[in-house]
């Protein structure tokens, strides 16, 4: 019998900010920064997407403002795969840009009332903590880099389908 080569395991690496600036798609993969933060990283991604849409998106436009959010994803995709080399991890906390996409995306799509905003912040997060139905099949099932960004993509419409059903109904 044959065996197949096997690939050394991955030497695990702490995020830190020497290893964010050592590469763009660190950099990138990090949120910008806020993947480093000492507790609930997602979080404060989400956060910086929130930020970065509610001033982007004025100032660009629908059509660049979308173009861009889609160019950054596909630039994600590369960057988280080459995080997940450097660190050893396939998913690391530290790696927020899924994050910050998704939470632009969902803030882009609902301009208007901060508190509409708001709980589509809490209810994303709670969809990207929890892992529901849809959110938990693609976390399982799709791997890699693009694993990482998808899952998060269908937290956000998600958020935004209970968001639109809710204010339909009440």
């Amino acid at each position: 019998m044959i065996e197949a080569p096997t690939r050394p395991p991955l030497q695990l690496r702490a995020p830190s900010v020497r290893l964010m600036l050592s590469h763009p798609a660190h950099f990138v993969s990090f949120g910008f920064g806020s993947g480093l933060a000492p507790f609930a990283p997602g979080t404060f991604g989400s956060i910086v997407g929130w930020i970065l849409a509610r001033w982007l998106q004025p100032a660009l436009g629908d059509a660049i403002f979308f173009s861009a959010l889609l160019a950054f994803f596909l630039v994600s995709v590369w960057a988280a795969h080459e995080t997940t080399e450097a660190l050893g991890a396939a998913d690391h906390g530290a790696i927020v840009s899924d994050e910050l996409v998704a939470m632009a995306l969902i803030v882009a799509m609902l301009p208007g009332a901060f508190w509409q905003q708001l709980s589509a912040f809490v209810l994303f997060r709670l969809l990207d903590i929890r892992k529901p139905g849809p959110v938990g099949w693609a976390d399982r099932n799709v791997d890699g880099a693009f694993g990482i960004m998808l899952d998060d993509i269908i937290a956000a419409a998600l958020t935004l389908f209970l968001l639109a059903l809710w204010f339909k109904l009440f």
